[in-house]
């Protein structure tokens, strides 16, 4: 079983004021850039305590959380009762596994970072999408490895707003586009955090 970095987080993981201020700044982001409705079936990838599900929940059917961490999967059940809609939580590692469903879009804030390989994983969400599914995927922008002051399995300080274009199309990814979705301020610095959307 891997290592869960974020076991003695997850407690306090929504205390952080940037880290709040940050998920609410990609979900008005997600919402400004997505058309949900009440039918849809989204994944949130790496949807730790929930923080970005919780405002894109009362726009669709059920959220499908994936989510590595057992501490932070738990810290999301309680939240189960506050959620305007069905809510499933999946314990897994996808950039290991392979999760044998489809979903009208997959959202994400704030993982990719996380996951050694990107081809790969682009490729699980493209494979994974119904026709004309969407991808809304939140995350840094190159920066010079100050963002993450422990470690937490971090395999990329940041990335280059073109090589994830190209790394979206490579997967069979349409219309992709790329935007700023938030400035996370930090003692160490600023940091600029993408949006990026697609379509199957």
């Amino acid at each position: 079983m891997s290592h869960d970095f974020f076991k003695h987080k997850a407690g306090s993981y929504e205390q952080e004021n940037h880290r709040v201020a940050n998920v609410e700044n990609i979900a008005r982001s997600v919402l400004n850039s997505i058309e949900f409705n009440a039918s849809m079936r989204i994944m949130d990838f790496g949807s730790g305590t929930g923080l970005l599900l919780e405002k894109i929940a009362p726009s669709v059917h059920t959220m499908s959380a994936v989510d590595i961490s057992r501490s932070m999967n738990e810290q999301l059940e309680r939240k189960r009762s506050d959620l305007s809609c069905e809510l499933e939580i999946i314990e897994l590692d996808l950039s290991q596994s392979i999760l044998g469903r489809k979903f009208d879009g997959i959202i994400s804030s704030m993982t990719i970072h996380h996951i050694e390989d990107i081809e790969s994983i682009f490729g699980k969400f493209y494979s994974m999408l119904n026709e004309g599914g969407f991808i809304a995927i939140a995350d840094l922008d190159v920066e010079d490895g100050s963002f993450h002051t422990e470690d937490t399995g971090v395999f990329h300080f940041g990335f280059d707003r073109a090589e994830m274009k190209k790394i979206a199309e490579r997967a069979g990814f349409k219309q992709v586009s790329i935007t700023t979705a938030s400035t996370v301020h930090k003692s160490q610095g600023d940091y600029s955090v993408f949006l990026l959307t697609a379509q199957k």
